[in-house]
């Protein structure tokens, strides 16, 4: 349930009207993330600020692209290292 109402949120923000709340939680999701490794705070962060501030900036945009052509990369090394030859 709980992920639903974040989702409903974020769909909310990508509203072009809320673009003055949009960019500065787009900030704070980035910074949070950075700082990942601390409790209640975590990578996860990072992408979702992005992908906010993509709205807006295309440098966003330019590296959201960027860690999730890596994230792919890398779970598909994963997914051929598991599998037995």
């Amino acid at each position: 349930m709980e992920s639903r109402w974040f989702a409903a949120w974020l769909e909310k923000l990508r509203h072009p009207r809320q673009r003055w709340l949009r960019i500065p939680v787009g900030i704070a999701l980035v910074l949070g993330g950075v700082v990942g490794f601390l409790p209640v705070v975590g990578f996860w962060m990072i992408p979702v600020g992005l992908s906010l501030l993509a709205l807006d900036f295309p440098a966003a945009d330019k590296a959201n692209r960027w860690i999730e052509t890596k994230v792919k990369a890398a779970l598909a090394w994963v997914t051929r290292r598991k599998t037995p030859d």
